[in-house]
């Protein structure tokens, strides 16, 4: 850098900031000094600058899930959220460290500049637990009062709200909800289904399953038929429990919609090609992303960040 200095008629610290882009430098000035660099072959230690700056340029992605044949890593969580991660984290400059639970100890992670959990686990474990590797952190998941990180997520509880209102419009009166309300995220959509369907004057029956898999909805609906319940409306904290769900109504001699109404959360691209076609809850997953990542970045830089909630919606199709 000193030689390229000396050529130029600089200095280094000029130099420098030429080579990183630094609006500080004019871009007349800045587009000579890197032609200078390519024409005499100088490339930037990236590792050296670094490591003096004390910054990897690296933010972890921690996935809070256990991928497993029924529900696998190519679903539009977390895929798509990884999406819009990556897209703002490398226009930015910043690489992208991937990895899960199981193998967030690493040395690698350690040394990120920042970190984006996705999924808070069962009664925010994960949070818990990373949160002790001291980095800038966001979490993707369900926002409550008193939270000490930033969370980005969607409004669960609007989206429990949403399919009590759509059950109750269709004269349904013996519904169920599926899924672990342990998680934060399925605790608001069950708060707000419940809520919702209490102005009515009904009361939810609660079949928590911990996995989120067909096998799982399918165990779900033939319980309820070993206990003789009476049921007309399953909502399901997941597409994947909703569409095990239908099956097992389906093999009980039971139509969907006709005896009973269903409804998933997600929206998966399988489930509108379902059969029958799955309502369920919609995310923007892809804005989810990027808002996450823009989030760490600010906490990087020592910049404000604030939680943010994401509109839900709900997609009627023929469940």
């Amino acid at each position: 850098m000193a030689d390229l200095a000396e050529l130029a008629g600089l200095s280094k610290i000029t130099v420098s900031r030429a080579l990183s882009d630094s609006p500080l430098v004019n871009p007349e000035t800045r587009e000579r000094i890197q032609a200078l660099a390519h024409e005499h072959g100088y490339k930037l230690n990236v590792s050296a600058r670094n490591l003096r700056l004390r910054r990897s340029h690296t933010v972890a992605v921690i996935v809070e899930m256990k991928p497993s044949t029924d529900r696998t890593m190519f679903d539009p969580y977390p895929l798509v959220l990884l999406g819009g991660i990556s897209q703002e984290l490398t226009a930015a400059g910043y690489s992208v460290l991937l990895t899960t639970r199981q193998g967030a100890n690493g040395a690698a992670v350690q040394a990120a500049d920042g970190l984006i959990l996705l999924g808070q686990g069962v009664h925010q474990d994960a949070v818990h637990r990373f949160d002790k590797l001291g980095l800038p952190m966001v979490v993707w998941g369900a926002y409550s009062e008193g939270d000490s990180h930033v969370v980005v997520g969607s409004d669960n509880r609007l989206g429990g709200a949403l399919v009590a209102d759509h059950f109750v419009a269709l004269g349904r009166r013996h519904p169920v909800f599926i899924g672990n309300p342990s998680h934060p995220e399925i605790f608001e959509r069950l708060n707000g289904f419940v809520d919702a369907l209490a102005v009515h004057g009904i009361k939810p029956l609660l079949m928590r399953r911990d996995e989120f898999t067909p096998d799982s909805g399918m165990d779900a609906v033939h319980s309820l038929q070993a206990r003789k319940v009476s049921f007309d409306a399953i909502f399901a904290c997941s597409d994947l429990l909703a569409m095990g769900a239908i099956r097992a109504t389906l093999e009980l001699g039971r139509s969907v919609p006709g005896d009973v109404s269903v409804v998933g959360y997600d929206d998966m691209p399988l489930g509108a090609s379902f059969l029958p076609p799955l309502s369920s809850v919609r995310q923007d997953w892809q804005e989810g992303g990027i808002l996450l990542a823009r989030k760490v970045l600010a906490l990087i830089h020592h910049e404000q960040a604030a939680s943010e909630t994401l509109p839900v919606t709900l997609v009627v199709r023929s469940t």
